[in-house]
């Protein structure tokens, strides 16, 4: 029988590989977290994109029927089959042009900081 066993080996401790059990344990729950929580920010995303394209589409449809009864009106009120569409028309070029001309990117730049300023950040539920 000898003194020192080569067969013993110090490191496979109890407790050593409880500390690893733990160790793995707790990377494993971390790493469900964050997909649990990338997954969240994804549906959350989603939901909201969808949203926001429906409601810009529904926008669109009132939008451009709400033109078109304008001109509809205008029609019959100047009692001419076209004269409501070009003055709708026009009405829409004259606005063009003073986008193009008078009102600076910068104006919607500011709003565009405004309204989005640190939206990152006050979404961030983990918050200290």
């Amino acid at each position: 029988m000898a003194l020192f066993s080569t067969e013993d080996d110090t490191s496979k401790t109890p407790r050593t590989d409880n500390l690893m059990g733990n160790l793995m344990g707790y990377l494993d729950t971390r790493i469900d977290l964050v997909r649990l929580e990338a997954q969240e920010k994804a549906k959350t995303a989603f939901v909201g994109t969808v949203h926001g394209l429906t409601l810009a589409l529904i926008g669109l449809l009132f939008f451009v029927f709400l033109n078109l009864f304008v001109a509809l009106l205008l029609n019959d009120v100047l009692d001419s089959p076209y004269w409501g569409f070009g003055i709708v028309a026009g009405f829409y070029l004259l606005l063009l042009i003073i986008f193009v001309v008078g009102v600076d990117k910068k104006l919607f730049q500011g709003l565009a900081d405004k309204l989005l300023n640190n939206t990152i950040y006050k979404s961030d539920k983990r918050q200290a």
